[in-house]
């Protein structure tokens, strides 16, 4: 029985860490939340032939 709730709550411990993680770049050097950036376009997906010149990307 002991064995199983070791388990368990190491089983807690990792899913919980994603959570922090996230949490952690919202946060200044001294550990005080601060206003998250604004997330990043994506870059501009460039497509070229099989010729090597550009064309429309398909969607």
């Amino acid at each position: 029985m002991n064995r199983l709730t070791i388990a368990f709550a190491a089983a807690v411990a990792l899913a919980a860490t994603p959570m922090v993680a996230q949490a952690a770049p919202c946060k200044d050097a001294r550990g005080k939340f601060i206003k998250c950036p604004p997330a990043k376009p994506a870059p501009r997906k460039v497509c070229k032939g099989h010729k090597g010149k550009f064309v429309k990307c398909p969607r």
